[in-house]
């Protein structure tokens, strides 16, 4: 008798963990702009050919030029 209980507990333990854990939080979605909108502010890492910058960049330092963001999701990867 005793080793059908010990099956029926580990059989259990793995509901019982995923009913502890906190449920994931919603992911915010915004919609995207729309062409020629006006762009919020943000504030994100810089990075040149040299490294990272020491503080953030915030698109407010470039009011009244023109601004274009270039991202290379694998710069500075492995792959």
């Amino acid at each position: 008798m005793r080793p059908l209980s010990l099956a029926l507990t580990l059989a259990a333990t793995p509901a019982v963990l995923a009913a502890q854990q906190p449920a994931a939080p919603p992911v915010a979605t915004t919609p995207p702009l729309e062409i020629g909108a006006v762009a919020p502010g943000f504030a994100m890492n810089g990075a040149t050919r040299y490294g990272v910058l020491a503080s953030p960049v915030h698109l407010s330092d470039f009011k009244g030029k023109t601004v274009v963001l270039a991202f290379f999701f694998k710069a500075r990867t492995s792959g």
